[in-house]
């Protein structure tokens, strides 16, 4: 009788490659995926839930990956999303005039009269659910306003990469303290917002700078769904309706009338207000795959305009966001300011360029979700390799870049502060 041969400890149980342990708490297998999947995003807190809808998220990723890798990518003018979107705002905002319209009628149809009470109550919830296309004033705790007299040369560049990729300029340019950047549209008349995070601005290389405005000013010419007005009006009214319905309290142990009555309006809530949620949530799914095709789009843009080289650094820092994060909060805490940031990440990056990979590997696992705006960072690298080379439009020498951190210098304090919480 032959012995089964003994399988190390250290070697996989499937393939018999070596295990690794670098990005979870468990071995796993680089050669054949074995237990990658021991750390299945908590979606819903059903497990088998969770697992089977991670599943369904995995093949959707990599089908959109796969159709788009090799062909053309450009912003779409139409899809099911955005007709999706497109129906459900427009029956939200007639359902809300006319609401208010009806309560305008009951108003004066019987004045002072039973009609006027209830007049009052459609138009006060006609103007809870009124649409919301965000205000300036609110992302005043996500940064600062920079004006262009105080970062002249910032503000050059952002002109240069804006032409490069042919998208509109910012209207308002924010300094933020997140390892983070974004772009949005506020107000109805759309005014246009960049905001830089100074950690992540001071981590990065030059041209992965100009890689990362064009990523970010992509956003206003990719056809991104997230940064129309109608996906904020139809995501918020139905946020707000649920938000109006959800029932505050059980019902009371009053008479039996009341009791009823408090009841029914607490079942009637909790199914209103279910629904409008689960409305919400379809509508985010929906939307998510054109988001994410947008982010593909936007990572072409950033290679158009600081160069594949420096496109692909850029989505290999985002790979590495964690420790980033925990070596640029660490420098903080040690009342350093931006060149030791980017000393320490440089150094951290250097460490970890041969566990990149596996790290890439790992967010094409980690990351997916139906309701993920982003495609995972893996695939992002992977996209940006697979699409043609392209030079950069835009060079951001080191004397530039050196310009624009004394300009940003003034807000490096602040930053630090808000790093050390």
């Amino acid at each position: 009788m032959t012995a089964t041969p003994a399988i190390p400890s250290s070697a996989c149980p499937r393939c018999t490659e070596a295990t690794v342990t670098i990005g979870l708490r468990q071995p796993w297998c680089p050669a054949c995926d074995w237990n990658l999947d021991q750390e299945t995003p908590v979606l819903f807190g059903w497990r088998w839930v969770d697992r089977r809808l991670h599943r369904v998220a995995s093949r959707l990723t990599e089908a959109q990956f796969a159709g788009i890798a090799d062909g053309p990518l450009s912003p779409r003018t139409m899809t099911v999303a955005r007709a999706t979107t497109l129906t459900a705002a427009v029956v939200l905002l007639l359902g809300v005039f006319a609401l208010g319209a009806l309560g305008l009628w009951m108003l004066f149809a019987d004045f002072f009269g039973l009609l006027t009470v209830l007049g009052v109550v459609l138009l006060g919830v006609a103007y809870l659910l009124r649409p919301r296309l965000g205000r300036l004033s609110a992302l005043a705790g996500q940064g600062v306003i920079v004006e262009p007299g105080q970062a002249p040369h910032l503000y050059e560049l952002v002109e240069r990469v804006a032409v490069a990729v042919g998208a509109p300029k910012p209207q308002v340019l924010m300094i933020g303290s997140d390892l983070n950047a974004f772009t949005t549209a506020v107000g109805v008349r759309r005014t246009r917002v960049l905001c830089l995070g100074l950690p992540l601005w001071a981590t990065l290389e030059p041209q992965e700078r100009v890689a990362l405005l064009g990523h970010e000013l992509g956003h206003f010419v990719n056809g991104d769904i997230r940064r129309g007005p109608l996906t904020q009006v139809a995501e918020s009214t139905l946020g707000e309706i649920a938000r109006l319905f959800e029932p505050v309290a059980a019902p009371n142990n009053g008479g039996f009338i009341e009791y009823v009555a408090s009841i029914l309006a607490w079942v009637f809530g909790k199914i209103v207000s279910g629904v409008a949620r689960a409305l919400q949530l379809l509508l985010v799914w929906t939307s998510q795959r054109d988001s994410q095709r947008a982010e593909y789009l936007a990572d072409e843009m950033a290679a158009r305009a600081g160069g594949t080289d420096a496109a692909l650094g850029l989505a290999n820092h985002l790979v590495a966001l964690v420790p980033i994060d925990t070596v640029v909060r660490r420098e903080a805490r040690a009342g350093n300011g931006m060149a030791a940031w980017y000393d320490a990440t440089r150094a951290a990056r250097a460490n970890l360029r041969e566990s990149l990979p596996l790290l890439r590997r790992i967010s094409c696992h980690r990351e997916v979700s139906l309701f993920a705006s982003h495609p995972p960072s893996g695939f992002r690298v992977a996209m940006l390799e697979r699409r043609p080379r392209q030079s950069a439009a835009v060079t951001l020498t080191d004397g530039d870049a050196a310009r624009i951190d004394a300009e940003l210098a003034v807000h490096e304090k602040t930053v630090r502060r808000e790093l050390t919480y």
